[in-house]
């Protein structure tokens, strides 16, 4: 099966999510779990949720993958904002039970001068205080572009977090095309070697989603900029290869583009068309 959605406004709740995906020929979607920038997150509706429950599994909907504020950081030097994000993520996953079994995710997040390690650290002792053994939703930690001082920009740096988590059972990892591709890995000409080394350091076992997006930066720009797809650096063959490759074409695709409605419908009516069965 081939689950492929796109970002959609979480503000009318799940079933209003859910309609327009299935307007846009999509099978699930990904959505915040509040405003970007922080914030409280709104209400949820027990109706909503269930009606919502229902419309899914006549649509064989595939899992959805909630993302958490941008303004999120594990893994700063400031004790307030560690609080903040330790209080985000507390109530998100609690919220997320409502909808169980599926993904969230978020930016590992950045050192701001304290050094990768530390900033790992950070981060680590901030899953290990929020994750329960209880809990049904995976977190997944998005690999990044590595611009500032950014923690996730390598493998390796994902599998450092992972090491120090106890529960390890409740990782996995999100793969974002132009984040890895601007962070210095040429998913362009070397895909299968790049899924080799994550396999090595990471094990694709624990890779649960892509976030496929071209890039508006050339190679190894650690600049993050997303681009419709087909019209940046990466290009479409190459995105093609990734929803095709016998590694990845099992997980759930969301698109992050700088797109509507009516564009996001588009690239999945093109991807639909270049899926290979």
């Amino acid at each position: 099966m081939f689950y492929i959605g796109c970002h959609l406004s979480a503000s009318k709740g799940f079933t209003a999510m859910g309609k327009a995906a299935l307007q846009i020929g999509a099978n699930t979607f990904q959505f915040f779990t509040r405003n970007p920038r922080g914030g409280k997150a709104k209400d949820i509706s027990e109706k909503d949720v269930a009606d919502f429950l229902v419309l899914a599994k006549e649509n064989d909907f595939g899992v959805l993958l909630a993302h958490a504020p941008y303004t999120l950081n594990a893994a700063a030097a400031d004790k307030d904002v560690r609080q903040f994000a330790l209080d985000t993520m507390r109530d998100d996953l609690r919220r997320m039970e409502y909808v169980p079994h599926n993904y969230y995710n978020f930016h590992p997040g950045s050192h701001v001068g304290q050094g990768a390690e530390e900033g790992i650290k950070k981060i680590a002792d901030a899953l290990n205080a929020v994750l329960t053994k209880d809990q049904t939703t995976t977190v997944l930690l998005e690999t990044m572009a590595g611009k500032g001082t950014e923690i996730g920009r390598s493998f390796k740096e994902l599998q450092s977090i992972i090491e120090l988590v106890g529960l390890k059972d409740k990782l996995g990892v999100c793969l974002d095309t132009c984040h890895v591709y601007d962070a210095g890995y040429d998913i362009v000409n070397r895909l299968d070697g790049i899924l080799e080394n994550f396999d090595r350091i990471i094990g694709l076992d624990r890779l649960k989603a892509i976030h496929l997006n071209d890039t508006k930066n050339p190679f190894a720009s650690h600049k993050d900029r997303h681009e419709k797809l087909g019209q940046g650096f990466l290009g479409e063959a190459a995105l093609v290869k990734v929803v095709n490759h016998p590694k990845l074409r099992e997980l759930p695709f969301y698109l992050e583009t700088p797109n509507e409605l009516d564009g996001y419908a588009a690239e999945i009516t093109l991807l639909k068309k270049r899926r290979k069965e």
